[in-house]
């Protein structure tokens, strides 16, 4: 065959290839940037609605418990969960939740622990708290079995639990996940006490509106919603009432699966930030701390005077994604 028709043949495959492509994948609208602010505040990433209005997850930290042994239950389900207004998702969850419940006990305590998988496949849980076997204590679970195993809670800290079944990607972003805060045995300073679980979202519209896990989005890190305790801007619709002065505690956990969380309160400086088990050496005078995926932190501040402070993580992206919420200090 001639050069001229070889070079003309191949044009024309590549030409094919092209359109069969397009076709199959055409190209998406490119996105453009909101024009107008969602409230008139700065970082103000979302509307801002009432602190009259209660939010659907309260983020009030559990009290401490004065018990030294904790007999804990926690059951594996399959259920529909709100993740935004009007936007309902198909989730894993424990205890029928995302996050999952907020468990708290003292250094040094016994936890005895059951798990019973009430889901219709396998999956398992992981104590990031727990100094315990995984051959032991983190095998899969299959349906309508059950599990009971004892740790001792050694380090105190803000820590992360989740299902750890594979792939565990697609087990945590399908809703997997928790905190549990061990106290330390000495106490900490009184304050008011916040939970605040990041995660990510990554969905697909069904035929009957509700969502599912798009799986390319999540092994691309593109989640459609970045949220605190599991629903985007929940604490930006309904603000957390604070007063000025008081010592504020914020127990941060990083469910990820993918995401760091680059935590900040716009118009404070965090008096002191302990990472994980850290109880001696916080860090003192910060104003943004990375929380990995997988890990907590402690933040503690005061907000000086009167007014609406949001909190976020300060990955821009994410916040508007919905990692924002709001205090509001009177």
């Amino acid at each position: 065959m001639r050069p001229a028709l070889i070079v003309a043949s191949l044009l024309g495959a590549v030409t094919l290839l092209a359109c069969r492509e397009e076709a199959e994948h055409p190209a998406r609208p490119p996105v453009v940037p909101p024009a107008n602010a969602p409230a008139d505040v700065s970082h103000g990433e979302a509307a801002i609605g009432s602190a009259a209005q209660p939010a659907a997850v309260d983020p009030a930290a559990p009290p401490r418990s004065s018990s030294r042994l904790h007999r804990l239950r926690v059951a594996i389900r399959h259920a529909k969960i709100t993740i935004a207004d009007g936007v309902t998702y198909d989730a894993w969850t424990f205890d029928g939740r995302v996050p999952g419940p907020v468990l708290r006990v003292t250094e040094g305590d016994t936890v005895d622990f059951t798990l019973v998988n009430e889901a219709p496949m396998p999956h398992s849980l992981d104590f990031h708290a727990a100094e315990i076997a995984p051959t032991r204590a983190y095998v899969n679970l299959m349906p309508h079995d059950s599990l009971h195993y004892r740790f001792v809670a050694r380090v105190p800290g803000a820590f992360m639990y989740h299902c750890g079944t594979a792939p565990v990607a697609l087990h945590i972003a399908n809703g997997m996940y928790g905190a549990i805060i061990v106290d330390p045995r000495q106490g900490r300073t009184p304050a008011r006490e916040f939970v605040f679980v990041q995660s990510e979202f990554y969905t697909k519209v069904q035929r009957d509106s509700t969502r599912i896990i798009d799986w390319e989005k999540l092994l691309s890190l593109a989640p459609d919603y970045v949220v605190f305790n599991g629903r985007e801007a929940e604490y930006a619709h309904h603000p957390i009432d604070v007063r000025v002065g008081e010592r504020l505690r914020l127990y941060v956990v990083n469910a990820g699966p993918n995401r760091f969380s680059a935590f900040h309160v716009v118009g404070a400086i965090f008096d002191y930030v302990y990472m994980d088990g850290s109880l001696t050496h916080p860090l003192e005078g910060v104003q943004t701390v990375t929380v990995p995926v997988g890990g907590g932190a402690i933040f503690e501040a005061r907000l000086v005077e009167a007014g609406t402070y949001p909190f976020v993580s300060h990955a821009f992206a994410d916040a508007t994604k919905g990692a924002v919420g709001m205090f509001k200090a009177h």
